[in-house]
């Protein structure tokens, strides 16, 4: 069970960084409205707990590749691991689940754009709006596609939870 539980948690994390450095490799996951293919994922916790530190491990390598600055590799890693967590707690919910790294990549990537990266600061609001589109569209659209196509196969995939 424990290697189980290692072997899928790696490869979501493997599956995350893959994911996020092809969309950089499209342009994607920059401008003002990011679509990072890797946070379709966010939707695993329904289907296993090891998605939750598969998740983090993911995002926080993903960052580090990506050259962030400390406080974007941190904050972005533990927004990620905090979503994943109440994702999983919302498991029961299953079209809920896609809400919390919505609402908390919303909230929190702007600030650590601003004080991470000195972007001026009235951009606050208007930074909520794109980053939230962007999670919009990866997490809410992407991501219930994935969980909808994966509900079919769970079993197969993620085995008995």
């Amino acid at each position: 069970m424990k290697n189980k539980f290692l072997t899928q948690a790696a490869m979501i994390a493997a599956l995350y960084v893959v994911l996020t450095y092809v969309a950089n490799m499209l342009g994607l996951s920059s401008g003002v409205i990011q679509v990072r293919f890797s946070e379709a994922l966010t939707i695993l916790p329904y289907f296993t707990p090891a998605a939750i530190p598969g998740l983090f491990v993911g995002c926080l390598l993903s960052n580090i590749l990506a050259g962030g600055i400390l406080l974007d590799v941190i904050g972005g890693s533990l927004i990620t691991l905090a979503a994943a967590f109440v994702s999983y707690a919302l498991r029961k919910h299953k079209l809920l689940v896609c809400l919390p790294p919505i609402i908390g990549n919303t909230i929190g990537v702007p600030f650590i754009l601003r004080y991470g990266y000195g972007i001026v600061e009235d951009s606050i609001p208007y930074m909520m709006l794109t980053v939230g589109a962007g999670e919009v569209i990866s997490c809410g659209i992407l991501g219930i596609l994935l969980l909808l196509a994966l509900s079919k196969q769970r079993n197969a995939i993620f085995g008995e939870q």
